[in-house]
């Protein structure tokens, strides 16, 4: 196994650890596999009790703690895109058997952890040193539920505003 990185995110499922862990390797694939599960007993038979995966390098933790404590908001997970064609895959994917999309690039997958699904030209955008161009993509992305690169880049450069100076 793999050495621990210092710092790993511990996720709490309610008996659906190894489902979870299958779907989120199957949804990012690059670099993304699971890295040991421990069973009950041992048998390979067993229910997964914990596990260790990856997603694109990052590893995580994953423990079937039951019904105690559910997933909310507070926590969610960052996903840097680079085109609107992988924000839209990653978007379709996270929400696949139940998940509920939510403002702001925001989702919530069949399992209740929340992703933001963010292209990475929205950080340049908002940081623009033109207050009034960083507000107006401020604007759009808050009027999105999926974030849309074309209309993010709009309202950056004040398409659809009406220009009627004489």
């Amino acid at each position: 196994m793999q050495a621990m990185q210092k710092i790993t995110p511990f996720l709490w499922f309610d008996g659906n650890a190894e489902e979870a862990m299958n779907f989120y390797v199957s949804v990012f694939k690059k670099d993304s596999k699971i890295l040991s599960l421990s069973r009950a007993g041992g048998s390979d038979a067993a229910p997964v009790i914990s596990g260790v995966f990856q997603l694109h390098g990052q590893q995580f933790m994953a423990l079937n703690g039951g019904p105690q404590f559910k997933f909310t908001e507070a926590i969610s997970l960052f996903v840097d895109c680079q085109t609107q064609e992988e924000v839209d895959a990653l978007w379709e994917r996270l929400l696949e058997g139940g998940g509920q999309p939510q403002q702001c690039g925001w989702l919530k997958d069949r399992f209740g952890l929340s992703w933001q699904i963010v292209p990475s030209v929205l950080g340049k955008l908002l940081g623009d040193k033109d207050p009034v161009k960083a507000q107006r993509v401020m604007q759009a992305m808050l009027g999105m539920v999926k974030l849309d690169i074309q209309g993010l880049q709009r309202a950056y450069d004040g398409a659809g505003k009406q220009a009627t100076q004489a």
